[in-house]
């Protein structure tokens, strides 16, 4: 006789999914606000390049964060879709894509930072460029490492919606926390979008992200680590899934053909 299969209770996926949410609220705001803020002078190369040069352990140190980031990330995809397919198998894997192209697109985007050390690294391979050329290109390379967040953030502002619907329609997490979550949805999407289209409003558009994240996102972020989900409610989720209706079972076989 075979032992009993014994499932991780979605209490500790809720319970790891929050605490690997604090990690990226820690994380993320050092490698991707501080560290650009320390080293890129907009619009001047040369300025930016002797801030690099002093403060490359640093650089070198968001560099680290970001990969963290996105190692992180991939974790939450799976808890996430595990969390939310009892709400919709189709949904929830639609968010866990949204989230993964996410991720990749962030792993794709650090290349650009190992673009700038590389430029910026006095090999003597680089004796055949000018130090202005190579100030340059850093510093060209820095602002496409800042339009390829605008580009993840628009996969992100996809993900928060998909998954504000599923926390509304769940049953096991408050509703309000999924229209909090659709708000925070829009500010990534405008953030993104807007610096396509508006790049004249990046400081604006910048507030407006900044506001949503925290309002729409670290609410839920909070729930996940301290109250978890309401685990009754999850089984009962996961067992409607597994056990639909007799009647709709039975139908194709008891349909039996009336005379005419």
């Amino acid at each position: 006789m075979a032992p009993p299969v014994v499932e991780t209770s979605p209490l500790v996926y809720a319970r790891l999914a929050g605490f690997l949410c604090l990690v990226l609220v820690i994380v993320a705001p050092f490698g991707m606000m501080y560290v650009p803020s320390l080293i890129i002078v907009p619009g001047d190369a040369a300025a930016t390049a002797g801030k690099f040069m002093a403060s490359e352990s640093m650089f070198r140190l968001g560099m680290l964060s970001e990969t963290v980031i996105f190692l992180t990330e991939i974790v939450m995809v799976v808890l996430l879709y595990v969390l939310f397919k009892p709400v919709s198998k189709t949904l929830s894997l639609m968010a866990a894509f949204a989230r993964l192209s996410m991720t990749v697109m962030q792993g794709v985007n650090l290349l650009n930072s190992f673009a700038v050390l590389l430029l910026l690294s006095g090999a003597g391979y680089l004796a055949a460029f000018e130090p202005e050329q190579l100030h340059a290109l850093a510093l060209l390379f820095l602002e496409v490492h800042e339009y390829g967040a605008y580009v993840w953030q628009v996969f992100f502002g996809l993900h928060c919606l998909l998954l504000g619907y599923l926390i509304f329609k769940s049953g096991y997490f408050p509703r309000t926390l999924g229209v909090l979550m659709a708000i925070a949805a829009l500010g990534y999407l405008t953030n993104g979008l807007g610096n396509f289209m508006f790049p004249d409003h990046k400081q604006m558009l910048a507030s407006v992200v900044a506001l949503t994240s925290i309002v729409g996102e670290v609410p839920f972020f909070l729930w996940l680590l301290f109250k978890g989900v309401n685990v009754q409610k999850w089984h009962d989720r996961v067992s409607a899934v597994r056990s639909p209706s007799l009647a709709a079972v039975l139908q194709p076989a008891d349909v039996v053909a009336q005379p005419r």
